[in-house]
């Protein structure tokens, strides 16, 4: 290691009087910078228990073109732009640089974290890059709100020889992870709301008898089952209220095929509610439901033939069927990346693995990416473009030529459309998974057909965001190289190339993350291929020519560095 870079690493080199920023003014990319540059801004010192930290490495989130495009409109923002501007970069690795004298007991300089960037105070969101400053800037202050909000310390300490690339990409890679190892409930919620609506004729509580909510509103019509929800309610003290017409339930279950009546209560669920449909009736056509809230507000349906209502809380498969068939449609975007990345490294590995997207141009380098990777393990990788194909469904008749056994186990939507949703969820096989990881705005309305949830064991999952517990599980697979954040890099900048880089984000222009170093000198964006003619040792130090490595991070970082 150079002494340049031992330096950077220790972080003990006299400190700037000021450093540069990217703030953002208002909508646009306009409004990104002074005239379209980033400007320069005094450095502040630490309060007594504030830390000042040096980002290290920041990546490119789709989120912060959402907050470019929306400027104040957008959910997390709360100011005046315009005299309060916002500096993005959520996805950060730091170094601790300067520490206030009532911390320095608890922190040294030197000292290097990730932020789990959804910060809460009282219960308000404080978000990294989006209320408190963000990682397109060379420094900034991380005061109480980080280390004693409402979740406790949001830092999480990162090991000395970790990449800084490697370590801030655990952010989006959290997310990732978090949606194959989400739990859902097998139970009504213990204290929670209830409804029971429909016919009832013939059904049984089954294990339900000893599942506890608090309250209860019965609307069935079969007075036999009617009287056993009664007698139970006695025995284990749940209380039966009336319906007011807008009470919202944690767990609902619907006796009836009625798909009026499915579409007309599912909105009444609460933030991770569970929708159970029982009917030996089929469905009659497809219901209409918010996808939006399926994926933000973690809903979950679930549904059964059987007359025993408790059969339909079995536990909800979330990881890949090991040796299975999986479908990852949108598959060569970054988070497309990031999840064939995890399918082929984790051990729940399917045996076929189809993977899609609209353009052959993407889907040629992805191929190129992970084909390899994909045999050395066993797994056969099959990539389609759409445009190689007269209609959607030509794809998926070419697909399912190759599909054997009914159908798939795992479908994977990182594109963010209905008609993708609506076309797959046909090709679900018996206990099928469709985990629908990209977002739709919540009263974005999908058709769906109950029966696969009913009748074939079909379950439809959605997550957002990750937890601290996500990032800091994330964190260890990369420490322990078990996964391989670093795979994601397709283009680096220094901080002067961070608005390119937003605007190729933004145009969908890498298959792959691009990566700021704020504190290198003048780099201008660079894919990773084109290193080979810009910096020659450090495309030298990349993985077949293609994936980024800590020893090519390394070399940047010599060559570079002021």
């Amino acid at each position: 290691m150079s002494d340049k870079l031992s330096r950077y690493r220790a972080a003990d080199a006299p400190l700037p009087d000021k450093y540069w920023l990217w703030p953002l003014y208002g909508a646009g990319f306009e409004n990104l910078g002074k005239d379209g540059k980033m400007i320069q801004v005094p450095r502040p010192d630490p309060g007594p228990d504030e830390l000042l930290v040096r980002h290290d490495a920041v990546g490119i989130c789709f989120s912060d073109i959402k907050v470019i495009r929306a400027g104040e409109n957008h959910p997390r923002i709360y100011r005046n732009m315009r005299e309060n501007p916002v500096v993005l970069g959520h996805e950060v690795s730091m170094t601790v640089v300067k520490v206030g004298e009532t911390l320095r007991d608890e922190y040294q300089v030197g000292d290097r974290f990730i932020i789990q960037a959804d910060i809460y105070i009282g219960g308000v969101g404080y978000a990294y890059g989006y209320e408190i400053q963000g990682g397109f800037s060379q420094y900034n202050i991380i005061d109480q709100r980080v280390l004693n909000g409402d979740g406790g310390n949001y830092l999480i300490p990162v090991q000395p020889e970790t990449g800084y690339a490697e370590a801030a990409l655990n952010e989006p890679w959290a997310c990732v992870q978090a949606a194959y190892t989400v739990e859902y409930r097998t139970r009504w919620l213990p204290g929670g709301t209830l409804l029971i609506r429909g016919d009832g004729s013939g059904v049984e509580l089954g294990e339900a008898v000893n599942w506890r909510p608090e309250q209860m509103v019965l609307d069935v019509s079969d007075a036999a089952f009617a009287d056993q929800v009664r007698k139970w309610t006695q025995g284990a003290g749940v209380t039966l209220i009336d319906d007011d017409g807008e009470m919202m339930f944690d767990d609902i279950v619907l006796l009836t095929n009625d798909p009026d009546a499915i579409e007309a209560t599912f909105p009444r669920l609460v933030k991770g509610g569970v929708f159970n449909v029982v009917s030996d009736k089929p469905i009659p056509r497809r219901v209409e439901l918010d996808i939006g809230r399926i994926h933000y507000d973690r809903l979950l349906a679930v549904g059964t033939a059987e007359h025993d209502l408790s059969a339909a809380y079995a536990p909800v498969r979330t990881h890949l069927k090991t040796g299975g068939q999986a479908w990852m449609l949108g598959a060569a975007g970054p988070m497309g990346h990031m999840h064939l990345q995890r399918a082929l490294d984790m051990e729940h590995k399917p045996r076929r693995l189809f993977a899609s997207n609209i353009h052959p141009e993407r889907m040629g380098p992805t191929q190129a990416k992970f084909a390899p990777q994909a045999a050395a393990v066993g797994v056969d990788l099959v990539c389609l473009s759409l445009k190689d194909y007269p209609s959607p469904e030509a794809m998926c008749e070419e697909m399912t030529s190759h599909v054997d056994n009914g159908g798939l186990d795992d479908i994977v939507i990182m594109a963010p459309s209905v008609p993708a949703i609506e076309l797959a969820m046909d090709y679900l096989a018996e206990n099928g998974v469709m985990n629908v990881f990209a977002g739709l705005p919540r009263g974005t309305m999908a058709g769906f057909d109950y029966n696969l949830v009913i009748q074939r064991g079909a379950r439809f999952i959605g997550t957002s965001g990750s937890s601290i517990d996500d990032l800091s599980e994330m964190l260890r697979l990369t420490e322990e190289h078990i996964l391989s954040t670093n795979s994601a890099v397709a283009a680096i900048a220094s901080l002067e190339g961070a608005a390119d880089g937003l605007r190729a984000v933004a145009a969908g222009r890498f298959p792959g993350k691009v990566v700021i170093y704020p504190n290198l000198s003048s780099l201008p964006l660079t894919p990773l291929e084109a290193l080979k003619d810009v910096l020659p040792a450090v495309y030298a130090k990349l993985e077949r020519g293609v994936i980024w490595t800590n020893e090519a991070e390394e070399e940047l970082l010599n060559a570079l560095l002021p």
